[in-house]
């Protein structure tokens, strides 16, 4: 190969697209709903979901789609796990500010209607609403010949948490500890380099994988007998984190050996991978010394693309979905608690006061999202 592929020679630069969302913001108006009525802004660092009033309680929203993930379900036909990337896109980024999802909302948009894609569809959205615990509240398809060339498939989630709970990363502060939870594969992130990699190679996705797809916290879902496919590595669903997340924050305001004031920041690791922890605090870092285990598809990604490993780990989540900041006093207890629902949780890290950046046992470091 003569040079290292990027994500930004794949067609998508985090940079340009940072930048082109600070405009898109920066033109926006104040909201028209006065401060402390329903519908008013809740001020909230980090912008994983967004706040607003509702009474005694807060409501939170996200919205996302499954992106270039779902080419490669097309060319496969392989419908089945789009519906739970779709919703774990969203819902996750809710868990981030301490909220529980309870509803959800789709749009598909379609050059031509197919009824067995989307009945493929509305089984997939049907399991992800068992996996997040969520009423699907409606949706919207839409068949736009002309404008979409391809299935297009994304998502609203609405989630509720009682005022002055919410999860900002205001209480971070040096020594907490980092708690990571484990991916179940590539999620809903990079796929326009993980295709450009797959055509490099000339690789089918229908063949096996070209690597031990085994993993210790994660199962692939398969459609064929026999070892994983390519393919099926690569669609495996996104993991929906409400359980164990939302059960945590539940246990936290109730009678668990921790307190809801001892989680201080979640953060999802999804585009522009571990650089998201910077979103949580604005002067504070964060010490990745102890890392979740990569998983065997990013190692076989950067060797066949020749990918810098800073690269990959701004682009991928490297086999780490989720991390919670939590008081280092709590810290062992939190993590028990969580490992007796998803063992191969760790404590991966600690936050640090020597500059606002992200550094990696890999030798990576980030001072900007």
């Amino acid at each position: 190969m003569d040079e290292p592929m990027d994500y930004a020679s794949a067609g998508v630069d985090i940079d340009l697209e940072g930048s082109a969302v600070a405009s898109l913001i920066g033109a926006l108006s104040s909201s028209v709903r006065a401060p402390g009525t329903p519908g008013a802004p809740v001020h909230l660092p980090g912008g994983f979901g967004g706040l607003i009033e509702f009474g005694d309680n807060l409501l939170a929203l996200a919205t996302d789609g499954v992106g270039s993930k779902l080419q490669i379900a097309s060319m496969l036909n392989q419908w089945s796990g789009v519906g739970v990337d779709c919703m774990a896109m969203n819902v996750n980024d809710l868990l981030c500010v301490g909220a529980e999802p309870i509803a959800f909302v789709d749009y598909v948009a379609v050059p031509k209607p197919d009824p067995d894609v989307h009945a493929a569809l509305g089984a997939s959205l049907a399991e992800a609403c068992r996996l997040a615990r969520v009423t699907l509240a409606g949706g919207e398809t839409a068949s736009l010949p002309g404008i979409v060339n391809e299935l297009d498939l994304s998502g609203t989630a609405l989630g509720w948490l009682p005022k002055g709970e919410a999860i900002t990363g205001e209480r971070l502060k040096s020594g907490d500890v980092l708690i990571g939870l484990p991916s179940s594969g590539i999620h809903s992130n990079g796929y326009s380099l993980v295709r450009r990699i797959v055509e490099h190679l000339g690789a089918s996705y229908s063949d096996e994988a070209p690597f031990e797809t085994t993993h210790e916290g994660r199962t692939i879902v398969q459609w064929t007998s026999g070892a994983p496919t390519l393919g099926e590595v690569v669609l495996n669903p996104t993991r929906i984190y409400c359980d164990p997340v939302v059960d945590l924050l539940m246990a936290a305001r109730d009678d668990a050996p921790f307190s809801i004031t001892d989680v201080h920041g979640i953060c999802h690791i999804t585009g522009g991978g571990l650089s998201n922890l910077l979103r949580l605090h604005p002067s504070l870092g964060w010490a990745i010394d102890e890392p979740l285990p990569v998983l065997p598809e990013f190692r076989w990604l950067q060797e066949a693309g020749g990918v810098d490993t800073r690269e990959m780990y701004r682009t991928f989540n490297m086999g780490t979905g989720m991390i919670l900041a939590v008081d280092a006093d709590r810290a062992e207890a939190v993590l028990a608690w969580l490992q007796e629902r998803m063992p191969s949780c760790s404590a991966v890290g600690r936050v640090t006061d020597d500059g606002h950046r992200v550094t990696h046992a890999s030798g990576v470091e980030f001072t900007h999202y």
